[in-house]
């Protein structure tokens, strides 16, 4: 079995809970050459753990490596993702690929003419109750009426206090910090054309872009499944300081609806993500657990009516994790030629819509 030679650039929240700890596991299909990190404190526990650390993420790109994963903040996505690819290596990247759409066609040239893989970090897909869910859906979407999806979301202080090797860092730099704000305003002023207050950019860029994009990305799976896809943008907004974004829009070869809506709840210590869809005669409901809870399986519900009976149907596909089998598909993609699940034009897809969401809820 080849062992894929990766770097990880960011071992922030998603790095250390997540991709370092399960590349680790997976110790047959890669070897972690190096992880780089702006912050010279988390360098320093890297090393006292065994991992080579670098201050930027070009020195770590001068190793010999096969791929990077990108687990950095979200306004340095697209770059570092282009720098690998220009020098020859796979890529891995934690959503959002990036803010734009035009962003997103430059990666996929990129990406052309590497011939290398690229893989957007939507965990969701790999779940096993999702995976049960696509097998149980009719293939033309007949009788779906509705779509909604609903996340309270506290962030993820509640989930990381028990995981006593997670360590928080405060020794970046504040031209870094200035930076990332910048090129985050830059970049978001490409994506919807226009210069939002800071209510509307936490919405944009937390709401829609880091929380509900995971959501459209699995939902866009589910529609794809039934061959239908979105039409018209009916509404869309702000709300709660940019703390919650909301959307609404109309299915096309169906008379239905798909609502969404996230919202931040940092006081209460409780994660609630749900996708249901509702049919003539059927309802699914898939509820996740906080993504910071590994081994947590989704719960997948499927109710119906025979004759007078309601029946109501609980199913755990599989304690397999989501976020490990993720990465086990990266690597068969980078060694075996499988298809990519999360490809570069789910993200663009993805993104558009959050784009089209902002232009509704940003009309004054």
């Amino acid at each position: 079995m080849k062992r894929v030679k990766i770097g990880v650039v960011g071992a922030g929240l998603i790095g250390q809970v997540e991709h370092i700890p399960n590349l680790r596991r997976l110790f047959s299909h890669y070897e972690i050459v190096g992880i780089a990190d702006a912050s010279a404190q988390m360098r320093a526990e890297l090393e006292r753990r065994g991992f080579r650390a670098f201050a930027d993420y070009r020195q770590l790109l001068g190793n010999e490596l096969d791929a990077i994963l990108v687990a950095a903040p979200d306004p340095y996505h697209a770059e570092i993702t282009l720098a690998a690819l220009e020098r020859g290596l796979h890529v891995f990247c934690e959503k959002p690929l990036c803010f734009s759409v035009e962003e997103a066609k430059e990666i996929a040239k990129a990406r052309d003419r590497a011939q290398r893989v690229v893989q957007v970090g939507y965990m969701k897909r790999f779940d096993p109750s999702y995976e049960m869910l696509r097998g149980l859906l009719p293939k033309d979407g007949a009788g779906l009426r509705f779509i909604s999806v609903e996340v309270q979301d506290p962030d993820s202080w509640p989930f990381n206090q028990h995981q006593g090797d997670f360590v928080k860092t405060n020794d970046v730099s504040p031209a870094l910090i200035e930076d990332a704000r910048v090129r985050r305003e830059q970049q978001v002023l490409k994506a919807t054309g226009q210069i939002l207050t800071s209510a509307e950019m936490w919405g944009f860029t937390n709401s829609y872009c880091s929380s509900l994009i995971h959501d459209i990305n699995a939902v866009h799976g589910l529609l794809e499944v039934m061959g239908l896809g979105t039409g018209e943008v009916i509404g869309a907004a702000f709300f709660a300081g940019g703390d919650g974004g909301h959307g609404s829009v109309r299915l096309k070869g169906r008379d239905a609806i798909w609502q969404m809506t996230h919202l931040f709840v940092p006081k209460i210590a409780d994660y609630h993500e749900r996708i249901s869809l509702y049919f003539d005669d059927v309802a699914f409901d898939l509820t996740f657990p906080s993504p910071y809870l590994s081994h947590f399986p989704t719960r997948l519900t499927v109710a119906r009516t025979e004759g007078n009976t309601w029946q109501k149907t609980e199913f755990r596909a599989s304690y397999e994790e989501a976020f490990i089998r993720e990465l086990i598909g990266f690597w068969s993609s980078v060694t075996k030629g499988e298809p990519v699940r999360n490809t570069v034009e789910a993200a663009e897809r993805d993104l558009r819509l959050a784009s089209q969401l902002a232009e509704v809820a940003l009309r004054k």
